[in-house]
């Protein structure tokens, strides 16, 4: 707990909104009632068996493997990890990566959170080919358009293969204020987590499309692989849609798309991008 009160004393913004102008479309008192056994209906015995924690889902193939072959977990929702509390936001990937080392674990890569979502974890497939000897920003684009051109005629969302509204936290909208994305211009008006109960990927993930979108680790070469031990990380990937997209579709959010290099930079970098609606979830190694 000290560690985390560093990091968000440090930040200053790290929080789940501006109070000020903020303004959340349900209560989690409202989301516990949507949920028939209550919050503690979303904790899965069997899965805090094999990941050693509450609200962690395994990442596996079910097509070959059964949950006990997991090597990792996920966290079931947003942070804090918490069904029915308000996402986390503000958060530099930097601080993203910090807080899941404070709490025992680490952030995810890019692969691990795309099978959570499309509910089969495959190997990676960086391509780290394509990255030798250019720019971040060049490996990026190479790297992207490789992996969506390979996964676009499979695309898939978390709740199934076509986009449907009202099943995920989308229909939120901007602060009337909103122009760019000021601290003091732009509330946060995220749902509470788990206040879609069918929003839920086949490995049971929640609100990976919907709501706040999340930091994760885009490795370009094989040393920069959270799964596989490295904390020098590689560049930042935002992975989910937003509270907006009912309204507005802004980009693609299918579960194995790749997202340009928004707004990018080295995960650790002290100038990585932070904003009203981006936050992050937490994955973990495990023997």
């Amino acid at each position: 707990m000290s560690q985390l009160r560093r990091i968000f004393q440090r930040s200053g913004f790290i929080g789940q909104g501006n109070p000020a102008i903020t303004n959340h479309p349900l209560t989690p008192e409202q989301c516990r009632a949507r949920i028939p056994d209550g919050t503690n209906g979303y904790n899965n015995a069997r899965n805090e068996r094999v990941c050693g924690d509450r609200y962690m889902a395994p990442l596996y193939d079910p097509r070959t493997q059964q949950p006990r072959d997991a090597t990792a977990c996920i966290d079931q929702f947003e942070f804090p990890n918490i069904p029915c509390t308000y996402p986390v936001v503000w958060t530099k990937a930097a601080e993203a990566a910090e807080i899941c080392a404070a709490v025992g674990k680490r952030l995810c890569d890019a692969h691990e959170w795309e099978g959570a979502c499309a509910g089969a974890l495959e190997p990676p497939d960086y391509r780290f080919d394509l990255a030798a000897g250019v720019s971040a920003g060049t490996a990026v684009r190479r790297m992207q358009a490789a992996h969506n051109a390979r996964y676009a005629p499979s695309k898939s969302w978390s709740y199934g293969p076509e986009y449907e509204r009202g099943t995920c936290a989308a229909a939120s909208q901007k602060s009337a204020t909103c122009g760019g994305g000021g601290f003091r211009s732009c509330g946060s008006n995220t749902y509470p987590t788990g206040s879609f109960p069918n929003c839920r990927s086949a490995l049971g993930i929640y609100d990976l499309n919907g709501n706040a979108a999340e930091h994760m680790n885009l490795p370009l070469s094989p040393g920069q692989m959270a799964s596989r031990g490295s904390t020098t990380l590689g560049v930042t990937e935002m992975k989910g849609s937003w509270f907006i997209f009912d309204r507005y579709r802004a980009h693609p959010d299918w579960c194995r798309w790749r997202a340009p290099f928004w707004h990018g930079s080295r995960v650790m970098s002290s100038g990585s991008h932070a904003n009203y609606h981006l936050g992050f979830r937490c994955c973990k190694t495990i023997d």
